[in-house]
C-alpha cells in the first residue's frame, strides 16, 4: 500500500499528464448532466468510441461536474453513466478521495463500488473491501476495513471491523471493531462510532514531577456536543498538594457571540509552599479555587459586547495551579463593556466591579463615555473632535496593606472638544494649529480616605503639529548582503507644540482614579490622546520626532528594510521634579534578511546622561529545521522602581521528520543567576505526538523550583495549537 497523501494529488498528476491530440480521439462531450470532458490522460493514452461506449486505453480521465475520475484503463457507456475503471483509479468528489485498482462508478446516479479500496480525509484515513456507496447522500458501506489516524501505509494504531458505515466529515461508524496498536489487538468494540474532524471527543492524561507537587498527573476529557458546545473536565493529582478538578465550557453562538467558563478547585495540602514565608501575601487558604468567565459578541452591527469574570480565592492560586496565566496577567479585572459606534461617533459603557479583595482596583460604576472621531465641519476646513465621560468612581486598595490604606469614591463628569485646522503649504508641509477646552466636575468625595471637596476644574490647551514627508527612490540598487532589490527612503520629521496653561484646580486637589502611571514607553502630549484625566496639569513642551523607513523588493514583494521612529520632548517650562529634556525615545525594526529580524527599543536621560530602558531581540528564522532568538531586557533602577538586566534565548531545532529540540534560557544578569531553564524533546509517533520537558526556576527566593513533564497529543485531536510552545512553553508541563 502506497502512502496515503498520494491519494490526494488527482488533479496535480492530471495537470502534469500532457495531452495527446489525435485525429481520432478528439475530447469526448456530452450534452447531458455536466459532463465535461474525456481526455487521454498519458503520453500514449487513446480514446476510441463504439457505438454509445468509449474505450480509454494507456492512461485517462474523466470530469462530470465536481467529481473527477483517473484510471489507466477503463470503458463509459455514454447512454447510461456507467463506467469500469482500471489500474491505479482514483476518484475526487466531495471532498473525499478514493483509490482501487477496480472501481465501478456511475457519474448519472453516482453510485460506486470497488472491490478493495481506500480513502482518506485528513485527520481520518480508512481501507478495506466490498464498497458501495453514494456520493450523492455522502453515505458509503464496506466490508473488512480498518480506520486509522496514521497517514501512512503501515499504520502502528488502526481500528479493524467487519463493517462499516462512513459518511464524510461527519462520523464513521464500525460493527465488531477491534483496535490494534502496533499490530497487536488491545481492545474490542461491539460497536464503535467516531466522529470526523477536529472536533472528537478524547482524553489526554500529563504526568510529571515538580519539586513544588512531587509526582503529578494532570487529566483533561475534551467533549464536543454539536458545534455550539464543547468543553473539558479536569482532574488532576498532586502528591504534595493533593487532587484539583473543574469543568470548562464553551458556547458558540453565532451572532450572539462566544461564552467560556472555567472553574477549578484544589484542597491545597501545602498552600503556603510558594510563598516562602513572605508576610506580603497574608495566609493563604487550604481551599485554592478560581472562576474565569468571558463573552464577546457582535449582536447587532457596529454594536459590541464584552464581559470579563476573574474570580481568585488568593492571589497565588494561578501562580502556583496555573503559571501561563499569571504570567500573562497577575493581577485580571473584572468588567462589562457595551461599546455603540457610528461613522463620526463611539458610545462606550464599562463597569468595572472588584471581587479579589487582595488586588488595588478602581471600580467605575459606571464609566460611560461618548467620542467624537476627527470630522470636518459643513465645508469649512475646520475638523472637530471630542470626548465626553460621566461615572462612579471608587478606588480600592489590597487589604493586604499594613498599615491598610483607606479607600475613597466620588462621582466625576468629564467634557473635551477640540478644533483643528490642518493646512498644506507648498504641496509638502503639513501645518496643523489646534485649540481646545476639557471642563471636569468632581463630586465631594466620600469613604475613610475621601479629603476633597466638591468642586470643577476647567483646562484650555492649544499648540501645533508640523510635519512633511519626503522619499527617494534608487530602483537600481542591489545588495546581495542585504538582500536588496531596489531601495526607496521616506522620511518623516514632525514637530508637536502643546501648551497648557495652569488649570483652575490643581491635580493635588482631585481625587486620583486616572492618574499617570510609570510607563516604558513616552505618553502622548497632546489631548484627548493623553487619556489620564486626574492627573492633567499645565504643560509647555515641544515634542520632536523623526521617522526614517527603507524598503526594498524580496521575492517580488514589498518587503521593509529598517523602520526607525525616534521622539524627544524639550519641556520648555519644567514641572517640579522635571528635567529639561525628557528620555530620548528609540524603537527601531532592522531586517538585514527576510530571515532575520532586530528589534530595539531604548529610553535615554539626556539630562543624567543615563540609559534608563532598553530592550534588543534578534532572531533568527533561515529555514524550518531551526530558529533562534536572543534578547536583552534593561532596567536601571529607581527608574520603574525596581531594575532588571535580563539576557533570554529560545532556540528551536528539528533533527529530522521524527525529532525536534527546544531550549529556553533565562538569564538575570543583576543578580548573576540563571533564573530559568527549559528543555523539550520533540518526538513524532506518527498517530500522535510527545514531548518530554524539563524545567528549572530560580527565583533568588527560597531553593529552586524543578519539573519534568511528559506530554502528548493525538494528531488527530490535537490538545494544544500549533505554534503554543512558541508563545507560552509553560503548557508543556500542565500550567
Amino acid at each position: 500500500m502506497t502512502r496515503v497523501p498520494a491519494i490526494f494529488l488527482p488533479v496535480l498528476l492530471a495537470a502534469i499528464f500532457p495531452f495527446m491530440v489525435f485525429a481520432q480521439n478528439q475530447p469526448v462531450t456530452e450534452e447531458f448532466g455536466g459532463l465535461n470532458q474525456i481526455l487521454p490522460g498519458a503520453p500514449s493514452g487513446s480514446i476510441e468510441m463504439q457505438g454509445d461506449l468509449v474505450i480509454a486505453t494507456n492512461g485517462f480521465y474523466v470530469k462530470y461536474g465536481d467529481t473527477l475520475l483517473m484510471a489507466d484503463s477503463g470503458t463509459y457507456d455514454r447512454k447510461n453513466g456507467e463506467t469500469t475503471a482500471d489500474g491505479h483509479v482514483r476518484i475526487e468528489s466531495g471532498g473525499m478521495t478514493w483509490a482501487g485498482e477496480h472501481i465501478r462508478y456511475n457519474f448519472l446516479t453516482r453510485q460506486m463500488r470497488s472491490e478493495e479500496f481506500r480513502t482518506g480525509r485528513p485527520p481520518v484515513f480508512a481501507a478495506g473491501r466490498e464498497l458501495s456507496g453514494d456520493i450523492s447522500n455522502q453515505t458509503y458501506n464496506a466490508r473488512h476495513v480498518y480506520v486509522t489516524t496514521d497517514d501512512v501505509s503501515d499504520p502502528a494504531i488502526r481500528i479493524r471491523a467487519s463493517r462499516i458505515k462512513i459518511v464524510p466529515g461527519r462520523y464513521v461508524e464500525m460493527w465488531n471493531a477491534v483496535l490494534f496498536m502496533d499490530g497487536v489487538p488491545t481492545f474490542y468494540f461491539p460497536f464503535y462510532r467516531r466522529t470526523l474532524g477536529e472536533r472528537v471527543n478524547n482524553f489526554n492524561f500529563m504526568p510529571g514531577y515538580r519539586s513544588a507537587y512531587g509526582p503529578y498527573v494532570l487529566g483533561t476529557y475534551t467533549w464536543f456536543l454539536g458545534e455550539a458546545v464543547d468543553g473539558r473536565l479536569h482532574l488532576d493529582y498532586r502528591e504534595k498538594r493533593g487532587v484539583g478538578s473543574g469543568p470548562e465550557l464553551n458556547l458558540h453562538l453565532d451572532r450572539w457571540g462566544e461564552a467560556a467558563f472555567k472553574y477549578y478547585y484544589v484542597h491545597d495540602q501545602d498552600p503556603d509552599q510558594s510563598t516562602n514565608n513572605l508576610p506580603l501575601f497574608g495566609n493563604i487558604p487550604e481551599n485554592r479555587q478560581w472562576f474565569y468567565s468571558i463573552y464577546q459578541a457582535t449582536p447587532f452591527t457596529n454594536l459590541n459586547v464584552k464581559a470579563l469574570v476573574n474570580y481568585q480565592s488568593d492571589p497565588l492560586v494561578l501562580h502556583d495551579f496555573a503559571q501561563g496565566a499569571y504570567t500573562g496577567n497577575p493581577q485580571p479585572n473584572t468588567f462589562v463593556e457595551v461599546d455603540k459606534y457610528w461613522d463620526n461617533w463611539d458610545l462606550d459603557a464599562e463597569t468595572t466591579p472588584r471581587i479579589n479583595t487582595f488586588f488595588d482596583q478602581v471600580e467605575r460604576l459606571p464609566d460611560v463615555k461618548l467620542t467624537g472621531f476627527r470630522q470636518q465641519i459643513w465645508d469649512t476646513p475646520v475638523y472637530y473632535e471630542s470626548e465626553g465621560s460621566a461615572g462612579y468612581y471608587r478606588q480600592m486598595f489590597a487589604d493586604t496593606n499594613n498599615p491598610a490604606i483607606p479607600d475613597y469614591a466620588a462621582a466625576r463628569a468629564d467634557t473635551y472638544h477640540q478644533l483643528l485646522l490642518p493646512w498644506t503649504f507648498f504641496d509638502w508641509l503639513n501645518v496643523t494649529p489646534h485649540v481646545g477646552g476639557r471642563f471636569t466636575y468632581y463630586s465631594e468625595e466620600t469613604g475613610p480616605g475621601g479629603t476633597n471637596e466638591e468642586t470643577y476644574r476647567k483646562v484650555l490647551d492649544t499648540g501645533a503639529e508640523v510635519s512633511f514627508k519626503a522619499s527617494r527612490l534608487w530602483a537600481g540598487a542591489t545588495n546581495s548582503i542585504l538582500d536588496i532589490d531596489g531601495l526607496r527612503h521616506v522620511i518623516v520629521p514632525s514637530v508637536n507644540y502643546v501648551f497648557v496653561p495652569r488649570p483652575s484646580t490643581p491635580p493635588s486637589q482631585l481625587p486620583q482614579f486616572d492618574s499617570e502611571l510609570p510607563s516604558l514607553l513616552l505618553l502622548p502630549i497632546q489631548f484627548p490622546d493623553y487619556n489620564d484625566i486626574d492627573s492633567i496639569d499645565s504643560e509647555n513642551v515641544i515634542r520632536f520626532g523623526l521617522r526614517n523607513t527603507l524598503q526594498t523588493k524580496r521575492a517580488g514583494q514589498l518587503d521593509t528594510l529598517l523602520d526607525w521612529n525616534v521622539l524627544l520632548d524639550w519641556r520648555l517650562r519644567p514641572k517640579a521634579g522635571q528635567s529639561t529634556f525628557n528620555d530620548f525615545y528609540s524603537d527601531l525594526s532592522f531586517r538585514p534578511r527576510s530571515w532575520i529580524t532586530l528589534e530595539s527599543q531604548l529610553r535615554y536621560d539626556l539630562n543624567a546622561g543615563e540609559l534608563n530602558m532598553m530592550f534588543h531581540q534578534l532572531t533568527f528564522t533561515p529555514n524550518n529545521r531551526w530558529s533562534w532568538g536572543i534578547g536583552h531586557w534593561y532596567l536601571r533602577n529607581g527608574f520603574l522602581d525596581t531594575g532588571a538586566n535580563f539576557i533570554t534565548s529560545t532556540l528551536f531545532y528539528r533533527l529530522n521528520d521524527n525529532w525536534g529540540l527546544r531550549a529556553e534560557h533565562d538569564f538575570d544578569a543583576q543578580s548573576g543567576r540563571l533564573a530559568g531553564q527549559f528543555y523539550s524533546v520533540y518526538r513524532d509517533f506518527r498517530s500522535w505526538t510527545g514531548a518530554l520537558t524539563f524545567r528549572a526556576q530560580d527565583n533568588g527566593v527560597g531553593p529552586t523550583d524543578y519539573t519534568v513533564a511528559f506530554s502528548f497529543s493525538l494528531k488527530a485531536s490535537p490538545h494544544y495549537r500549533v505554534g503554543d510552545d512558541t508563545v507560552d512553553p509553560n503548557h508543556l508541563v500542565g500550567e
